[in-house]
């Protein structure tokens, strides 16, 4: 199949063809597997190659599933696949192979997905970009001098360089939402609790979530009913929708009452053109025949950071001090990047009590910002502070990480901590680079089906999915 037709299709769309016998699962792996063989070496993508995984899988005489025969990628953190590392972008754990398949990965394979490579993602997935150390700085089909965003930016890369029109993406803090806003795609961070951990428990204190970056709406609806059950064991879990989210995605979703915001929630303020971005947006969903009003975010931000920081930084120091016993030496501090050190002390001073309080600052903002759903269907705002940024942006002064790390990302981690639904929907273009910019849409807990209807809709007012990366 050439790049050209295959493009031309999305995962659903792929496998429609595989079901129909116009092309086979071998010769789709073949097409992904050449088109990266041309791009991946611009953009650092994939960092893992699998491909002669998926030629042994492309052999199973039988075919079934949703999405039987379209080629898949994992993020190289969350997901395990046995018999592959999992490295979680450390050299710490390069070299450890997963004895068994995680519960989503299962999941994947029992839709029919191939899996043929791993991909790119900063050191446990602490920075809003994709530069670890180990695989090297992934980089933005969009603008090769810029960033795909992280923690999902080899996914996110992937998928915008047409490698795949789908992968596996997982986000702490902003790490589907991010990649996805920044490389023009669609990104949605299900409600916490949608998709099992197993065989883990949690992630950041149920603040992580794992998805999927897409080209089109319903290839994420899709993806996202081929994960979704709960697991025996989860510690908290959402049941099955009792309509696939499949369906939603074409169904009206009535006139909604939706709120918006032009603030930057965690710094100063959005670049102009996220702001005036967001303005259009809020005229677009007006013009759809939604109620549409300008609102501002209740609850302590600055509390729920805090709390936030703790979490992550005592969930850091647990996973290494339980591979440091495990190996029989403690983890030294030039085995991890100097801010992923930094942040493993500072979690090794964190007490229990600390720990608590923070889980309690998260609890309160969540409170306080349900308190807006009451009166709105669904929140709009920024997805990201600006465009994508120049590779090295956040670590050329480190006395300034922190700034410019929220002054880019300053409203995703508030809906990780609140648990809520929240997916970037790309409808907007910067004038002054012709770089994608991301708009999120935020609804109550639990309800991805409202959001797949609405985007849907907006896909049909305002398609993106022809938009191909000029790389």
């Amino acid at each position: 199949m050439k790049f050209e037709d295959y493009r031309k299709y999305d995962a659903v769309g792929l496998a429609g063809l595989v079901a129909g016998g116009e092309v086979s699962a071998a010769e789709l792996l073949e097409t992904a597997v050449t088109r990266m063989a041309v791009v991946n070496p611009k953009i650092n993508a994939v960092t893992m190659d699998l491909t002669e995984w998926g030629r042994q899988d492309v052999k199973r005489p039988i075919w079934s599933g949703p999405l039987a025969g379209v080629p898949f990628l994992l993020k190289d953190l969350g997901a395990q696949l046995a018999g592959a590392p999992t490295s979680a972008g450390s050299a710490v754990f390069k070299d450890s192979l997963a004895s068994a398949d995680s519960a989503i990965t299962t999941a994947y394979k029992e839709g029919g997905l191939v899996i043929f490579g791993k991909t790119n993602t900063p050191e446990f997935g602490l920075m809003p970009v994709t530069e670890p150390a180990l695989l090297g700085a992934c980089r933005n089909p969009w603008d090769l001098t810029r960033t795909p965003g992280g923690s999902s930016g080899g996914a996110a890369a992937a998928v915008a360089a047409g490698i795949v029109p789908a992968a596996h993406a997982s986000d702490g803090g902003g790490s589907i939402r991010t990649p996805a806003s920044a490389c023009g795609l669609f990104g949605m961070k299900p409600s916490r609790g949608r998709v099992s951990f197993s065989p883990a428990g949690e992630g950041w204190g149920g603040a992580s979530i794992q998805h999927a970056v897409t080209r089109s709406v319903r290839d994420s609806a899709v993806l996202l009913d081929a994960v979704c059950g709960p697991q025996p064991g989860d510690p908290y879990f959402l049941a099955r929708p009792e309509r696939p989210f499949a369906e939603e995605v074409g169904r009206d979703p009535g006139k909604l009452s939706i709120g918006f915001t032009t603030a930057a929630l965690a710094s100063d303020a959005l670049d102009p053109e996220c702001a005036q971005a967001v303005l259009d947006a809020a005229k677009l969903c007006e013009g759809l025949g939604h109620m549409v009003e300008e609102t501002t975010m209740p609850g302590d931000l600055a509390a729920m950071q805090r709390g936030a920081g703790e979490v992550i930084a005592a969930s850091i120091a647990a996973l290494l001090d339980a591979e440091g016993e495990r190996r029989g030496r403690p983890v030294a501090e030039g085995e991890v990047e100097p801010m992923t050190w930094l942040t493993y002390q500072r979690g090794k001073q964190i007490s229990g009590a600390s720990y608590v309080r923070g889980l309690a600052a998260i609890h309160a903002y969540g409170r306080a910002v349900a308190g807006l759903f009451q009166r709105y269907d669904v929140l709009l705002l920024s997805t990201l502070g600006s465009p994508a940024i120049p590779i090295g942006h956040l670590t050329e002064n480190p006395a300034e990480i922190a700034k410019r790390l929220f002054a880019f990302m300053p409203n995703t981690q508030a809906f990780n901590n609140t648990g809520q639904p929240a997916m970037t929907v790309p409808l907007a273009w910067s004038a002054r680079g012709g770089l994608p910019i991301g708009i999120q849409f935020v609804g109550r807990m639990g309800e991805e089906a409202l959001l797949y209807r609405l985007a849907g809709q907006l896909e049909q007012a305002r398609p993106w999915f022809d938009r191909v990366a000029p790389i």
